[in-house]
């Protein structure tokens, strides 16, 4: 996390420049176009080939559900497999309980007010892994400009107002700007839980997305 920080330098040497400086911040707040939902199934066997099986026939039930709501396979990427062996703990001993398969698919939606159908058929059809939902927004670099303008903007503001503080004349173009590091927005978790085998349509509300800058910048006065 960002921190404002104003910096005005002392006079004790005379090779030191005066300078403000200020953390410039800027935020656009979108609605999101599209999203992105993973979710998968788990299994556990004794016999690790009976749980890839009975894994796989989830994810084709799936892929299949999905592909008649109009969902293209390539808009369906699988970003995990794992297998796991399992074991109980009982009176100070480990005994082998069997294997864990975990696939997770990625579904891009492009239309966002298909998520909770997305959501709904997958789980309907097997899916009893929901590890997120992501919005996003097509255009994210037009609306980042656009924040990184308000940031600059906002920085000599902060600038302007220490140095009127001050009483002394702020120099308006900066002698220093540093763009801060961008700090993405991670998914919304969603627990499987809360996903009903139902005929209403789980309700997914995309809300809002900011989109924000930060930037230093380092002025001189007079």
């Amino acid at each position: 996390m960002h921190y404002q920080t104003y910096q005005v330098s002392d006079r004790s040497h005379e090779s030191k420049k005066d300078i403000i400086q200020v953390i410039g911040e800027g935020k656009v707040s979108v609605q999101p176009d599209h999203a992105k939902v993973t979710l998968g199934a788990s299994t556990e066997d004794k016999a690790l080939q009976v749980a890839q099986e009975e894994n796989a026939v989830i994810i084709t039930e799936i892929k299949k559900a999905l592909n008649q709501i109009g969902i293209t396979d390539k808009q369906i990427q699988t970003t995990d497999y794992s297998i796991y062996p399992q074991y109980d703990f009982a009176n100070g001993k480990q005994e082998f309980r069997g294997y864990k398969v975990d696939h997770l698919l990625q579904i891009s939606i492009h239309h966002i007010e298909s998520t909770g159908l997305v959501v709904d058929t997958a789980v309907k059809h097997g899916a009893n892994t929901i590890s997120g939902v992501k919005f996003e927004v097509s255009n994210y670099n037009q609306y980042y400009k656009e924040a990184l303008s308000m940031a600059v903007i906002n920085a000599y503001e902060k600038a302007e107002t220490i140095a009127s503080t001050l009483k002394v004349r702020l120099v308006k173009t900066p002698i220093l700007v540093t763009e801060n590091e961008k700090l993405p927005g991670g998914p919304i978790p969603l627990e499987a839980a809360a996903f009903v085998k139902s005929a209403a349509t789980t309700p997914i509300q995309p809300g809002i997305l900011d989109i924000k800058s930060t930037i230093t910048a380092t002025f001189e006065y007079q």
